[in-house]
């Protein structure tokens, strides 16, 4: 993972590599989540590296959807398939609606 090291104010050049964003333990996904919005912020919508940091935190905050939706695994498969697609969407937009300076975390978003 590559990385380049900045200040909180500083504006980062390059986005590491997220090879499994679904496997990316909770700690390290709290630090690239903020590198991620703080890019997101800078980024122009519709290029490339905003596309990448956009899905890269949607990947990495999908175990979050399916966490919330364990608690309603007694309703049925089928349900629970539309449960979880629910769920993705408010993730995603919750990603496009998160201000990292708020400094709250995305899972009480």
């Amino acid at each position: 993972m590559a990385m380049t090291t900045a200040r909180a104010d500083e504006i980062i050049t390059e986005l590491p590599e997220v090879v499994d964003p679904g496997q990316v333990a909770p700690k390290d996904a709290r630090e690239l989540s903020r590198l991620f919005f703080r890019q997101l912020a800078v980024l122009e919508e519709g290029t490339p590296e905003y596309q990448y940091a956009r899905n890269t935190l949607i990947e990495m905050n999908m175990s979050l959807v399916r966490f919330a939706a364990g608690r309603f695994r007694s309703r049925g498969p089928e349900e629970m398939e539309d449960i979880v697609q629910v769920g993705m969407i408010g993730l995603i937009k919750a990603i496009d609606r998160f201000e990292l300076s708020r400094w709250v975390d995305v899972t009480s978003f």
